[in-house]
Parts: C-alpha cells; sequence; structure tokens
C-alpha cells in the first residue's frame, strides 16, 4: 500500500483519470480535489455541503452526489462523521467541470417529487443515465429511511426505484450491466438487483431490501461503505470498522478481504493503463492509496472520457 496524498479532510469518491491523476471529494472541507501522479493536490471546485460519490458523465464532466455536509468530530487522530450539521439544507445532484470548476445543480430535493436527503454514492450506466444512493441522514434518536434513485444527466427526469432500504451507500453495475450492487451501511448487507431497462428493475418477492436478492454479510461488528466492480465480476466493498476491503464473488462467497490501517477505509476504484492499480481512500485519517490489485477493475462508463 502507497500513500499517494495525505492532510485531505475526509476524502471519498475517487475517479482514476487517464493522465494517472485522481479526483476526490473532500467531505468536510466541501471541495472537490484532484491529487496528480506525483502527489501534489489541485482543488477543482468548493461545491460546499457535503460533496459525496464522483463519476464521469456521458459530457465528460463530473457528477457529484452532495449529502448536504454532516458534522464531525476529531479524536484520536481520526476524523469521523457525526450526525447532521446546524446549516444541513437537504441533499443534491452537481454536474461540474473539471477544467474550469464551474458548478451546476442538476437536482435538488423536491424536484420531480423526489425527497434527497443524503445522496452518496453513484454510478452510470451505458446508456447515459446514473443509479445513486440516498444514505440520508442521522440526528438524535432518528434515522432516516431511503433509497436508490435512477436520473438522467441532462438533468430532465429522476424518479425513486428502490425503497425501503437501510441506509444504502455504495453502489455499482456488474460488467454486463444487468445487475446492481447496493451495500447498506449499518446493516453490512450487500444486495443484488435485476435491471430490466435503463432505470428499471425486476424486484425479487419476499422479505428483502427493496426487492432485492441478498448476496452477502460479513460476521463482526462492521459496516459497509462504497463498492466497486472488477473486471471479472467480483463486488469489491470498502469495509468499515474490520478497515480493508472484503472480496465478494456475483453468487455471494467472501473470497478475499485486503486490510488497511484505517477503520474508515470507504471507497475504492481503478485507474492505470490495465486497470491494476486500486485507489483506496483512508477517510478518517485523510489519505489516498494505491494497492497493486491482482485482479483488474472494471472500466467505467465514460471512465475515459
Amino acid at each position: 500500500m502507497r500513500i499517494l496524498a495525505d492532510g485531505l479532510r475526509f476524502p471519498e469518491g475517487p475517479v482514476a483519470l487517464p493522465d494517472g491523476s485522481v479526483v476526490l471529494v473532500e467531505i468536510a472541507a466541501g471541495r472537490i480535489t484532484r491529487v496528480m501522479a506525483d502527489g501534489t493536490k489541485r482543488i477543482i471546485a468548493e461545491p460546499g455541503g457535503g460533496p459525496n460519490g464522483l463519476a464521469m458523465g456521458p459530457d465528460g464532466k463530473l457528477y457529484c452526489c452532495n449529502n448536504g455536509g454532516f458534522a464531525w468530530i476529531e479524536a484520536d487522530g481520526l476524523l469521523m462523521p457525526h450526525g447532521t450539521p446546524p446549516d444541513y439544507a437537504g441533499g443534491r445532484i452537481e454536474r461540474i467541470d473539471l477544467e474550469s470548476g464551474a458548478i451546476e445543480t442538476l437536482y435538488r430535493d423536491g424536484d420531480f417529487g423526489c425527497t434527497l436527503r443524503g445522496p452518496n454514492d453513484i454510478v452510470f450506466d451505458a446508456h447515459g443515465g446514473f443509479w445513486f444512493t440516498d444514505h440520508g441522514k442521522t440526528g438524535a434518536r432518528a434515522r432516516d429511511v431511503t433509497g436508490v434513485f435512477y436520473a438522467k444527466a441532462d438533468g430532465s427526469h429522476m424518479e425513486e426505484v428502490i425503497f425501503p432500504l437501510e441506509n444504502p451507500n455504495g453502489i455499482g453495475l456488474s460488467p454486463d450491466g444487468r445487475t446492481l450492487y447496493v451495500a447498506e451501511t449499518y446493516t453490512c448487507k450487500l444486495w443484488a438487483f435485476d435491471v430490466t431497462a435503463p432505470g428499471r428493475i425486476a424486484k425479487a418477492p419476499g422479505l428483502s431490501g427493496g426487492g432485492g436478492h441478498f448476496l452477502h454479510s460479513p460476521a463482526g461488528y462492521t459496516y459497509f461503505d462504497s463498492l466497486g466492480v472488477e473486471a471479472g465480476g467480483n463486488i469489491c466493498v470498502a469495509t468499515i470498522g474490520a478497515s480493508g476491503i472484503t472480496v465478494v464473488s456475483p453468487t455471494g462467497e467472501a473470497i478475499d478481504f485486503v486490510a488497511t490501517d484505517d477503520p474508515f477505509t470507504t471507497n475504492i476504484c481503478w485507474g492505470g493503463p490495465d486497470l491494476r492499480t486500486a485507489y483506496v481512500t483512508l477517510s478518517a485519517t485523510g489519505r489516498l492509496a494505491a494497492i497493486d490489485w491482482p485482479r483488474p477493475g472494471l472500466e467505467l462508463n465514460f471512465q475515459r472520457s
């Protein structure tokens, strides 16, 4: 594990670019930062609130899930989210120009009748639309029940497709685009949904998470965060508490665990010419790491735009 950058304020949402740089969010600082191949940092944009998940869109711009912000605590050298801040004003989806830093609010709370509490993670399909999770917000004695949304990149449509889920976080698509994976944080469950058309799923019968098929949950006291998918179809889920990445096969077996040294290991993506360099956000300690991965990651739609 090589540390590429430190001093980041709770980094998440890494996106590997063709030039070897990695764009990520610093949630606690409310900004988008580009970590260059030599480790230098450049601020791209400062949308405020809580920029969270990032993805490259079909127009070559960054699409950002903004959760509206967290309150924070710092203890024992760790920075950790803690509830909802007093100035929270709702969640939103933003579009950001990578070169100019111009920020456009694409969707906000209430648009198309949708409630956006804490948009979290995002993945584009081959059709140019995107799926995103809403993690919700947490109060002293209450926690939002939320779901998964599908939206068009031109701002013309957004709808909640999967509901209810328990604080959905990581989201990704299988290599063929026919399966949508969603990780719930506090239940630490990984769900699979059959995609039948852009923005449409076939709901499984029974008492399951939002109509999905249960795939995997690890033992012990752990939380799931974001996820990435390998080219061969394995799902790699950042696992809080256990401090690392849990690798799950498409049939639900845990086949590997890659340990890190940060209890808030939150995100993974892949870059490099062969997509065998995994970029992992070590959020509580404010670092971006690179790991030589044993298998190639999946090239995301529009990743090399």
